[in-house]
């Protein structure tokens, strides 16, 4: 998976004319190009990234956001529960490299630090955030299936029971949310089928949680 012209294009016209920007932007695709990641790779960064293109129109920061989600995911170990703050610390140190300002910075660590368990957003943009970053739920069903393949590669250690139980647990905390998409357009494209997703993927985990049981 590697992204296309254009969002290697966006990222230039977000960071500026620095010189350093190449090499920063080097280091997040070898990031999400790590081996053990199988979700949080490029592809789920290039999806974000193309989804945020068509709906600009939501946001009189497009280039914070774009920056932000370049670094939501740029550090990943599933065995940490800290990947965001660490995210946003290297967002703060690169993005100030590039000359960066400090306000527009911290709206930058705001936006990653707001994805850590999906808390409760604050502005517009970090409604935005979130629903670019959940919008994989809303995805077409063979895409929403191939997500929950890769996630569980990603916690290939983990045993099946286990894996269930928890995976059971993140997904009735997303049907939970109420409604699931904050902005208003990426509710009316996403919500229903991102409901159907999870209630299949809800029955799926608790049916095989069933038959872990009677083993």
């Amino acid at each position: 998976m590697t992204l296309t012209e254009q969002q290697l294009f966006a990222w230039s016209s977000w960071c500026g004319d620095s010189s350093t920007q190449q090499p920063l932007r080097q280091e997040l695709i070898a990031a999400y190009s790590e081996p053990h990641r199988h979700y949080h790779t490029l592809q789920h960064l290039g999806e974000c990234l193309d989804l945020l293109s068509t709906c600009q129109e939501l946001t009189e920061a497009p280039d914070e956001i774009g920056l932000a989600l370049w670094f939501h995911d740029a550090i990943y170990d599933p065995q940490r529960h800290d990947n965001e703050e660490r995210s946003a610390a290297w967002a703060a140190r690169g993005l100030s490299s590039l000359g960066i300002k400090a306000e527009k910075l911290a709206r930058i660590v705001d936006l990653i630090l707001v994805t850590a368990g999906h808390q409760a957003p604050v502005t517009a943009d970090q409604q935005l955030m979130i629903d670019l970053d959940l919008a994989i739920l809303g995805a077409m069903p063979e895409r929403f299936a191939e997500y929950e393949n890769q996630v569980r590669k990603e916690y290939g250690w983990v045993p099946p029971v286990d894996f269930a139980t928890g995976r059971l647990k993140v997904l009735k905390g997303f049907s939970e949310r109420d409604p699931l998409y904050l902005t208003p357009p990426l509710k009316a494209q996403l919500e229903l089928r991102g409901r159907g997703n999870l209630q299949r993927a809800i029955s799926h985990y608790e049916s095989q949680l069933t038959l872990l049981s009677g083993q």
